[in-house]
């Protein structure tokens, strides 16, 4: 899969070199693009990407030439599926990362100031994604994101049971996990885990599942 991602600020992505990420883009499993907007402005400068609102307000609105020609240049044929990280899109979920791993190619427009020139999104964008109810300084962070959680449905990017067995995959959250040693300042790991008893493990993790779930997420299990 091959992921651009089109901003004004292509240092921030510096982290999607690293960690799991990193190797599997390393490994040719993933292929991500940072793509700096200003260079495709017409301003003589290259720099020039944004603007006073018409009508009048606070802040400043990212041009549309900038962005069309940039998203232009880099899918000419309109075969990516192009998404506007926005505070007004449809709140992402592991359901749509998922649905986005059925696309070869993602392109991830990241908005900054006060958003983008509403023509951009009328004439270059399918869809319009939000990481939460709350408003940052750029889509940026949310584009990493969603790099993030999609790549790790890439084939060969983890092992299929790390996919099975986490948090949301079945509807509820992960069950608590634990590693070495097997007493940590006095509390000891649950002796079920240590009992070799698979059936009993597997039993154990989802009555935890469903009990952390009631918890900390009891919108989850509504309707079940």
């Amino acid at each position: 899969m091959k992921i651009t991602i089109l901003t004004l600020f292509p240092e921030m992505f510096a982290p999607l070199k690293m960690s799991i990420i990193g190797r599997a883009a390393g490994r040719g499993k993933l292929d991500i693009d940072i793509v700096n907007i200003r260079d495709y402005t017409q301003d003589k400068h290259h720099f020039k990407c944004d603007d006073y609102p018409f009508g009048g307000g606070a802040g400043m609105v990212m041009m549309p030439q900038p962005i069309a020609s940039a998203i232009e240049a880099v899918d000419p044929g309109h075969v990516a599926r192009r998404i506007y990280m926005s505070p007004k899109g449809a709140t992402f979920t592991q359901a749509k990362a998922f649905e986005l791993t059925g696309y070869e190619h993602l392109v991830l427009l990241c908005g900054h100031y006060e958003g983008v020139d509403q023509r951009v999104i009328d004439m270059f964008i399918d869809e319009e994604i939000s990481i939460g109810d709350y408003v940052l300084t750029g889509g940026e962070l949310p584009a990493m994101v969603v790099c993030d959680c999609v790549a790790r449905y890439i084939d060969g990017v983890l092992s299929d049971g790390s996919l099975v067995d986490e948090s949301f995959a079945d509807g509820a959250l992960e069950y608590p996990q634990y590693t070495r040693p097997a007493v940590f300042r006095g509390v000891s790991v649950p002796e079920v885990l240590l009992s070799g008893d698979h059936a009993k493990v597997a039993e154990w993790r989802r009555a935890e599942s469903l009990k952390l779930t009631k918890k900390l997420r009891p919108d989850l299990l509504q309707g079940k």
